[in-house]
This record gives C-alpha cells, sequence and structure tokens, in this order.
C-alpha cells in the first residue's frame, strides 16, 4: 500500500522498519477526503503536501505563532502540533474554504478592505481564529477581538487593522443577517393565510 508520505527503505528490503500507516477520512472544506496516513503525521503537513491547501501556514511547529490555525469542528486549534489521525471522522476548516467561487467571504473582504495584512503569513490564521469568534459571539468588543486573536502572532502589523477587519466583518455579517430577516418578515406579511 503506497502512503501519502512513503518512507524511504533502505536497500536490503528492510521490511520490519515499515511504518504502519492509517486511513482517515474527514471532510475538509465541505468535501469528504481520504489518505492513508503515518500515524505521526502531522495534519497541517496532511493539509499542506497531502492535499494542497497551502493556506495553512507552518511558522513555529510549537503553537506559538497561530500561522497553522484551522476550525476543527468550528473550534480554533493549531494543526502543526495536531496529528493528522486525530482529525479522522471530524470537519476541518481551512482559509480556502471561506469564499466561494464567486465572492470572498465577509472576514476576507475585511482583511482586504481594512489593510488587516502586510506580508499576509499570519492572515489564514487570523482569519479563521476571527470566524470562530464571530459565530460564536456575532458583535464582539474590540477587546473580544484581540483576546480572541491573542494566540496568532503578526510580526509585521500593530494588529490595529486586524482588529478594524473583524469589526468591519462582524458589521457586514451582521448586516446580512438583518437584511435576510428583513426579507423574511416581508414574506410573512404578504403571505396566504
Amino acid at each position: 500500500m503506497s502512503t501519502l508520505f512513503e518512507e524511504v527503505r533502505p536497500s536490503d528490503g528492510g521490511a520490519g522498519d515499515a511504518v504502519p500507516v492509517r486511513r482517515v477520512e474527514l471532510t475538509v472544506n465541505g468535501e469528504r477526503r481520504a489518505a492513508d496516513v503515518e500515524p505521526r503525521l502531522l495534519l497541517a503537513h496532511l493539509l499542506r503536501n497531502g492535499f494542497r491547501l497551502t493556506g495553512t501556514h507552518t511558522g513555529c511547529d510549537t503553537t506559538n505563532c497561530g500561522a497553522c490555525t484551522v476550525l476543527y469542528d468550528g473550534v480554533p486549534v493549531k494543526s502543526c502540533t495536531m496529528f493528522a489521525v486525530q482529525a479522522d471522522g471530524h470537519e476541518v476548516l481551512t482559509v480556502e474554504g471561506l469564499a466561494t467561487a464567486s465572492e470572498l467571504h465577509p472576514i476576507q473582504e475585511g482583511f482586504k478592505d481594512e489593510h488587516g495584512l502586510q506580508c499576509g503569513f499570519c492572515t489564514p490564521g487570523m482569519m479563521l481564529a476571527a470566524k470562530a469568534l464571530l459565530e460564536e459571539k456575532p458583535n464582539p468588543s474590540e477587546d473580544e477581538i484581540r483576546w480572541a486573536l491573542s494566540g496568532n502572532l503578526c510580526r509585521c502589523t500593530g494588529y490595529q487593522n486586524i482588529v478594524k477587519a473583524v469589526m468591519w466583518a462582524a458589521e457586514k455579517l451582521g448586516a446580512n443577517v438583518e437584511s435576510d430577516g428583513a426579507d423574511d418578515a416581508g414574506d410573512d406579511a404578504g403571505g396566504e393565510g
């Protein structure tokens, strides 16, 4: 059986040195995916090298920087210290899963419009941490945003524009909910009795 990351085998055949593999099945960005992986393979490496979702960055391999943040069943996790086998049967969202084919997610729009990025290395992790925050708390305060993003480091900015980007996204997402609610109310008013 070939694995996602085949080991280099000694020329003498060394079958006893074979690393065991395990089949994992997970949902990534809404799509069911499967791979045969070594138990020691990190989720970040499966996403980047196995599934070619390179928006998940690895900056420190120690959970300090947050560049590898993904949503695991809706909760932000640092994928550089989580094994791929732990994601078996779970849902993972990467930055590639935020946008649709035709439009950016409001968080992505906010980062663009409010200049919430410079080099962009930390941006995917920041966006996913922000998404988790806004799903839990749709109208967060500046302090709540700063706390939610405190596990993500940016070496370029002073964080002010990142916070502004999340506030912009919260406002836009709130406006979308309000307009959807207004549409529903209009449908009820003109409905048949």
